[in-house]
């Protein structure tokens, strides 16, 4: 296991806009809508839900902390948001929008010049209490690499019912909602 490094962080959140891109630009509508059955996202909604992050959690959420600590808790964030936010908009431009959101936000996060002491501060989340800055910053990067897995899952599960006696190696589609 790793120990949490503002660097290492950096250069995972700055690839996850690339690697959106790349994976999902120009695909047919039925690899970036599917999902994986009622009330799961598609890569379209996963997409929408991590600009909706960008807007409203990371930074902001950073600017709290060291800003007013414990004495002001975090505002809820809105996991659902994103089919409000997304409706009439394209997958390229919500790839768009959180490539230069993320470019943003990296940016406010190099200039805040964080240190060991800065991470140690804490904050108040609204349902898990104390929560530090350093905490904040390595759920930043987890939760990134969460929904890159979640959209690889929800796209390898439509085709869980073509790959036949093949299902046996494939541990993408045993998980949770596979088929």
């Amino acid at each position: 296991m790793m120990k949490f490094s503002l660097n290492h962080a950096i250069e995972i959140l700055s690839r996850t806009p690339a690697a959106l891109k790349s994976l999902l630009t120009d695909l047919p509508d039925e690899w970036v809508t599917a999902n994986e059955g009622t009330e799961t996202w598609s890569p379209f909604d996963i997409v929408g839900h991590l600009i909706h992050g960008e807007r409203t959690d990371w930074i902001p959420r950073a600017k709290i902390i060291l800003e007013y600590g414990q004495s002001r808790p975090f505002e809820p964030f809105d996991r659902f948001a994103q089919f409000r936010e997304s409706q009439g908009k394209t997958l390229v431009e919500l790839l768009e929008t959180f490539r230069v959101l993320r470019e943003q936000n990296l940016q406010i996060l190099g200039d805040l010049k964080l240190t060991e002491k800065h991470l140690a501060l804490k904050g108040r989340h609204p349902d898990f209490g104390t929560v530090t800055l350093r905490q904040l910053l390595a759920t930043w990067v987890v939760h990134d690499l969460n929904h890159i897995s979640q959209i690889v899952r929800v796209m390898a599960t439509q085709y869980g019912d073509e790959v036949g006696p093949w299902i046996e190696y494939l541990s993408i589609l045993k998980g949770k909602n596979a088929r």
